[in-house]
């Protein structure tokens, strides 16, 4: 059940990535790490900030003054073949070489099934007169071999009338604190139906919005106890922080209706290794490394949303498919007082 939490917040990409080579990792300079986990990260924390976007909206129409709405949300974000793998190019690399003596293989990112890639980076002899020892290791496979292509997200949200045409959301994941986790997720929107101006709004067959989103995640894994490598306070953070602004259109019928819009997601997302690291071998064996490096991956783009939505007196759901670099799907049950 823990690792399930995780994955919903992330922190299970940053703990496959820590189980499997951090210590190895390290050992080709700190520099190396760092632009090897960026390019192994990027499609969790692309794929997240999509995913976090996912279900502010059902409808374009307003609710009535003073009545509110609680929904329960699940998204996820589709990660697509060509972000399950990336070129590494050892003459990008300071330190890390292939074994087989090429410069550039396919690899695998945090959800990609690449195995059996082995690399090295060349020691330096401690002993005079003994040939220096060079550290070998394996890259690490992704959640591929779990055959997870997704990233998922879920919440509760809660939408309320408080003006004419205007509706005010907020959205947040219960906080979650194990042992070795901790996660924490808000959002809060603005939504405004521009025909609810209109003097002859009832006849007009369509309602059309804006939607303004501002959404937030940060979590932590402590892998201190694993002893993957020797150290204190050794964890993973992640902070992520997303911007939506989206045109919405829909229908205005009693049961059944459809509705769809155009959007910008804006988003960065902030992965840090934290906490102090003594490696063993390497280039930097036997040195002590506090709070190693921190990566940021930032997207940018346009997405178009479909949906439909039935209702059944207080009670409604939908279901909608958003069209993106990372595309996706959001269900959403809601009940309206």
């Amino acid at each position: 059940m823990k690792k399930i939490l995780l994955l919903i917040l992330v922190c299970n990409l940053s703990y496959t990535f820590g189980q499997q080579n951090i210590d190895d990792l390290l050992a080709a300079g700190v520099n190396d790490a760092q632009r090897f986990a960026s390019d192994y990260l990027r499609p969790a924390s692309d794929g997240l900030i999509y995913s976090m976007n996912q279900g502010w909206f059902n409808s374009a129409k307003s609710k009535k003054k003073f009545r509110f709405e609680i929904s329960l949300i699940a998204n996820a974000s589709f990660v697509g073949s060509d972000n399950k793998s990336f070129i590494l190019d050892t003459s990008q690399y300071e330190n890390l070489q292939f074994r087989d003596g090429s410069t550039q293989q396919e690899v695998a990112t945090a959800f990609g099934d690449i195995e059996g890639v082995v690399v090295f980076v060349e020691g330096e002899s401690t002993i005079p007169g003994l040939p220096p020892q060079d550290a070998e290791f394996e890259l690490p496979t992704g959640l591929g071999e779990s055959n997870i292509n997704f990233v998922p997200t879920a919440f509760l949200q809660a939408s309320f009338s408080p003006l004419k045409g205007t509706e005010i959301k907020a959205r947040f994941f219960p906080q979650i604190n194990t042992s070795d986790a901790k996660v924490g997720f808000y959002g809060i929107g603005l939504q405004h139906e521009f025909t609810s101006w209109l003097p002859a709004e009832k006849l007009f067959p369509v309602a059309i919005a804006g939607l303004i989103a501002y959404t937030h995640l940060d979590g932590s894994y402590d892998f201190t106890d694993t002893s993957i490598v020797d150290g204190e306070n050794q964890r993973f953070e992640n902070d992520t922080n997303t911007l939506l602004f989206q045109l919405i259109g829909s229908t205005k019928l009693p049961v059944f209706n459809v509705y769809g819009g155009i959007g910008y997601i804006s988003g960065t997302s902030n992965t840090d290794l934290k906490g102090v690291y003594r490696v063993q071998s390497g280039v930097i064996s036997s040195e002590e490394i506090t709070d190693p490096f921190s990566i940021e991956s930032k997207v940018s783009g346009v997405r178009g949303t479909i949906g439909a939505k039935v209702s059944l007196g207080f009670f409604k759901a939908n279901l909608e498919y958003n069209i993106a670099e990372y595309s996706g799907a959001s269900l959403g049950l809601n009940f309206g007082f």
